[in-house]
């Protein structure tokens, strides 16, 4: 997290992308400003929330006008498809297969937590959705509210409502399109997190539940990546968490010490003590300002779902300090995944990011600067994305970077180092952006996919 709001110039809008999810059936294009998702019209799909992995459903299977909406456990029944009819300005009507009728919300109601059920078609804009990209998910945004379609309280259990409610950009208000036929649900995608009404101590022993994955994984070694790791159980955080010595958290979740949303001077979900070491661990949907390191530092494999404010910034006094993240991954990120404000080193090795605005930036307009270096080590960057690096070369920064991968970014608008002249009031400029006596690379350094 950057000092204060006054020092955020480089929040932005990811740059445009393309995704295709589902075997080619689906389209997504996310663009600066928010971009609808083009469908198969003809097709019927599978509407998977983030959140729980769990589908849009009918209650019951009903046939009848006003039947509710759930989400339930993915069966493919007739009652768990929808296709898209157009109501044209890229708006559309859901209609579930069972019973032709179409999703809208209960009386037309603007307010939050109005029932989302099944009527006649009338067309009528309380029946219509705009879809709206949020990396390989949609936000269905109800015409007549702006509101969005959501699992009620963010939950995970079959049966829970479906509602409308203020567009947050959570978890529980983002829905994967699966077209029925293609197979299940991608198992690539994390699954997500609930938010519990009462708030454990940031100590207590979190709830394990099933999985295949072994409880640590081990660091991938140079020149490979691993896949997303499932978590082996779920942890809700109400403070943070401060961490000295070494600890080693099992590939459990942690979650929910913030909203989720991108708001400024939100907590960290930790707080590492100069020379600590914090491994194996997954930070899901409302991770604050992620993790602050106050001297050198450690983080084997650590992994951000979704990023919310920043994954990890680098503080502390001393020069000879030094961050090192080693394995894991982020996604994302709408700004920055790692923030350096301190004086020091700051290593990247064996990472993968994916939809991001940086993956690393040295303190543009710090109220006191230093001289940084950042060294980047098979690294692999999918696209969309803004830049790699960004540092500030007026004040001696220096970068290097060796065994760069960028996936899905044919037209290499992904900047890999970008120089600027940092400051200690107002706002940094850009002065170069390319290979370097201050970035360190060459071309034999990047390879694009």
């Amino acid at each position: 997290m950057s000092p204060s709001s006054a020092r955020r110039p480089w929040r932005s809008a990811v740059a445009a992308a393309l995704a295709v999810a589902v075997a080619g059936t689906l389209v997504l294009v996310t663009a600066v400003t928010a971009s609808a998702a083009t469908v198969d019209p003809s097709a019927w799909y599978v509407l998977v929330s983030r959140k729980s992995d769990k589908v849009l459903e009918v209650r019951d299977g009903s046939l009848a006008a006003g039947a509710v909406l759930q989400q339930g456990t993915r069966t493919d029944v007739a009652a768990q498809q929808f296709r898209f009819l157009q109501s044209g300005d890229g708006r559309h009507r859901l209609q579930n297969r069972q019973s032709g009728k179409v999703v809208e919300v209960a009386g037309a109601s603007t307010a939050d937590a109005a029932a989302v059920r099944q009527a006649t078609d009338t067309g009528a804009a309380h029946q219509q959705v705009r879809l709206v990209t949020q990396s390989s998910y949609v936000r269905l945004v109800v015409e007549h509210s702006g509101k969005v379609i959501q699992v009620a309280g963010g939950s995970r259990t079959a049966g829970a409502a479906i509602t409308q409610g203020t567009d947050a950009k959570s978890y529980h208000q983002q829905w994967s399109l699966v077209k029925v036929g293609t197979g299940t649900a991608p198992t690539t995608v994390p699954t997500a997190t609930p938010r519990p009404t009462s708030s454990p101590t940031p100590t207590a022993s979190a709830t394990p539940r099933p999985t295949s994955a072994p409880t640590t994984a081990p660091t991938a070694p140079t020149g490979s990546l691993p896949a997303w790791p499932s978590a082996t159980g779920e942890q809700k955080v109400s403070a943070t968490i401060k961490v000295s010595g070494t600890r080693d958290l099992g590939l459990v979740r942690h979650h929910g010490i913030s909203s989720g949303d991108q708001g400024e001077s939100q907590p960290p979900m930790f707080q590492l003590a100069d020379g600590a070491v914090l491994r194996n661990v997954i930070l899901g949907e409302g991770a604050g300002d992620g993790i602050h390191c106050l001297g050198s530092c450690t983080l084997e494999n650590v992994w951000w779902e979704d990023v919310g404010e920043d994954a990890a910034t680098f503080k502390g006094t001393s020069a000879s300090q030094t961050m090192t993240v080693v394995g894991g991954g982020a996604r994302g990120a709408s700004d920055k995944v790692f923030q350096h404000n301190g004086p020091g080193t700051f290593v990247i090795r064996d990472f993968q990011v994916s939809d991001f605005g940086k993956l690393y930036r040295s303190c543009g307009n710090c109220s006191k600067q230093y001289a940084r270096t950042v060294r980047v080590e098979n690294v692999r960057v999918t696209a969309p994305g803004k830049s790699l690096v960004g540092i500030n070369s007026n004040l001696g920064d220096r970068a290097a970077l060796t065994g760069v991968t960028v996936v899905g970014d044919s037209a290499r608008k992904i900047a890999i180092c970008e120089e600027y002249k940092g400051v200690t009031s107002g706002e940094p400029s850009k002065i170069g952006s390319g290979p370097s006596a201050a970035c360190g690379y060459s071309a034999s350094s990047v390879t694009y996919r």
